[in-house]
C-alpha cells in the first residue's frame, strides 16, 4: 500500500501527514531525524534507525566500481544481529578520500559509546552531490540530538523519515503489507528515496525496509537477491547507476511466527510473495518520481528467447531518449521503439516483432499493422500511464522495466542541482 497514483504525479510538496500510508509500528525498532544545516534552506539531513536487541538484515548494493564510502563500510561489515543504521543526505560520501571513509569511523564510534554497541554492528547510508568532503564537523554536532530522540515509529516518524532521505525527490515513498502467517501478524514496512541517477543494477539509490518477522539470515538474503532482480532491478529513469545505490532489510524477529530458516517451505514463500509486493511498490514510486516526469511507462518484453535477453531490450528501450522524449511529447513515433530493440547486440528477427502500445497493434510481420490508426495511439499517449508491449516471438521468456518520460525539466534540474 502507498500513497496514490494521481498524487504522486501532482507531485505537491505540501502534503498533509493523513495523505500518507500510515505505515504498522514494526516492534523492536526506534528512528529519529534531525538537521545538521547540510542545506542552505532549513530541512531535516540525518536519520538513525535503531535495533535495541538488534535485528538480521540482508543488502544489495551497488555495482558501480566507484563505490561511496559506506557501501565500502556496509561490505566489510559480518555482524549477524545490527543494531544501528545511519543516514545523511546533501552528501554522498563518495570519491572524497580517506577524510570520507574516517568520518564513518568517527560517528560509529560516537553512536557506540551513546547507545553501548559495536562499531561492527552499525550500517551507513549517505546520498547526495558526489566528491564534496564529507561536513564531519556538522554532524557531530547535531548527533546528541539524534541519538537522544528515538522513538517507536508512528505515522508521523515514518512519514519524517522518508521525508529526509530525499533530495531531488518531490514526494516522500512509503509502503506497506500486513498479513498473517499461520494466523500470527507480520509487518513490513518500507521507505525509499530515488528521482535521477536511477538505473540501479541492483536496488533503487536508497531502500529500507523493515519487518517483524521471525526468518533466518539466509532465507532473507535469498529472497531479497531474488526479488531484487523484478523489482528495483527493473527500474530506470536515466540510465545512470549511482554510487550510492543500496537496499537493506532489517528482521527485528519479534513476531510470533514460528522460526522460518527454509526457502522452498510454506511461510517462507508468503513472505516472499508480500515483500515483492512492497519492493515493486516502492520501485514504481521511485520510477514516476523521476526527474521532471510527467508519464509512467510500463515496458512489456514477451515471448523472448531468454531472460537476459527480454531484460536487455526493456532497458534499451527505457534508457532510450528518442523513446522517452518521443512518449514525453505524446507522439505515437513508434519506429524509436523498434529502433531501441534492434540496437541490442543480439541478432533479432524484425519479422517476428510485434509492437503495441495501450493494447493497439502498431507493428507486425515486418511492417505497420494493416489496421492502425496512428489517432488512436495519440489519443491514448495523453495519459499519464503508458503501457508499451513488446512481443518478439523467439521463446517463451518476458521481462518488465517501468521508467518515466523525459522532459526539458529534467535537463533543468541536473543543471542547477548544486546551486
Amino acid at each position: 500500500m502507498a500513497i496514490s497514483f494521481n498524487q504522486l504525479f501532482n507531485k505537491k510538496s505540501d502534503y498533509k501527514i493523513k495523505d500518507f500510508p500510515d505505515l504498522p509500528k514494526i516492534e523492536g525498532l526506534q528512528l529519529s531525524w534531525a538537521s545538521a544545516d547540510l542545506y542552505k534552506k532549513k530541512r531535516n539531513d540525518l536519520c538513525f534507525f535503531y535495533f535495541k536487541d538488534g535485528a538480521t538484515f540482508a543488502g544489495v548494493y551497488t555495482k558501480s566500481s566507484a563505490k561511496s564510502h559506506c557501501i565500502i563500510w556496509n561490505q566489510k561489515i559480518k555482524s549477524k544481529k545490527i543494531k544501528a543504521l545511519f543516514v545523511n543526505t546533501k552528501n554522498a560520501n563518495t570519491l572524497n578520500g580517506q577524510q570520507g571513509y574516517d568520518s564513518l569511523k568517527e560517528i560509529a564510534y560516537l553512536i557506540s559509546r551513546s547507545k553501548n554497541v559495536d562499531t561492527k554492528d552499525i550500517l551507513f547510508a549517505s546520498t547526495g552531490v558526489i566528491g564534496e568532503k564529507f561536513p564531519i564537523i556538522k554532524v557531530k554536532y547535531s548527533l546528541d540530538k539524534l541519538l537522544d530522540s528515538v522513538t517507536d515509529p508512528n505515522r508521523y516518524s515514518w512519514v519524517a523519515a522518508a521525508h529526509t532521505i530525499m533530495t531531488t525527490d518531490t514526494i516522500a515513498k512509503m509502503a506497506f503489507e500486513s498479513f498473517n502467517i499461520n494466523g500470527k501478524i507480520v509487518n513490513i514496512s518500507g521507505i525509499a528515496k530515488g528521482s535521477g541517477m536511477i538505473f540501479p543494477n541492483m536496488g533503487t539509490m536508497l531502500g529500507f525496509i523493515f519487518t517483524d518477522i521471525n526468518i533466518s539470515q539466509p532465507v532473507l538474503n535469498s529472497i531479497l537477491k531474488k526479488k531484487v532482480e523484478t523489482t528495483f532491478n527493473a527500474i530506470t529513469v536515466d540510465g545512470d547507476t549511482s554510487t550510492n545505490d543500496m537496499v537493506l532489510v532489517f528482521s527485528t524477529n519479534k513476531s510470533k511466527n514460528k522460526p522460518i530458516t527454509n526457502i522452498n517451505s510454506k511461510e517462507a514463500k508468503i513472505f516472499e510473495r508480500k515483500l515483492e509486493e512492497v519492493m515493486l511498490n516502492l520501485a514504481k514510486q521511485v520510477a514516476i518520481d523521476g526527474e521532471g516526469a510527467k508519464k509512467f511507462i510500463t515496458i512489456n518484453i514477451k515471448k523472448c528467447r531468454g531472460k537476459t535477453l527480454a531484460k536487455a531490450i526493456g532497458f534499451s528501450i527505457a534508457n532510450s531518449p528518442l523513446v522517452k522524449t518521443a512518449i514525453a511529447a505524446e507522439d505515437p513515433n513508434w519506429g524509436r521503439i523498434i529502433m531501441a530493440v534492434g540496437k541490442t547486440s543480439e541478432n533479432i528477427n524484425k519479422d517476428k516483432i510485434t509492437l503495441k502500445i495501450g493494447g493497439y497493434v502498431i507493428f507486425k510481420g515486418g511492417e505497420i499493422a494493416k489496421n492502425y490508426k496512428e489517432s488512436d495511439v495519440k489519443s491514448y499517449m495523453q495519459n499519464k500511464s503508458i503501457i508499451i508491449d513488446v512481443e518478439m516471438g523467439s521463446g517463451n521468456d518476458d521481462f518488465t522495466v517501468y521508467t518515466c518520460d523525459l522532459t526539458q525539466e529534467y535537463i533543468s534540474i541536473n543543471a542547477d542541482y548544486r546551486s
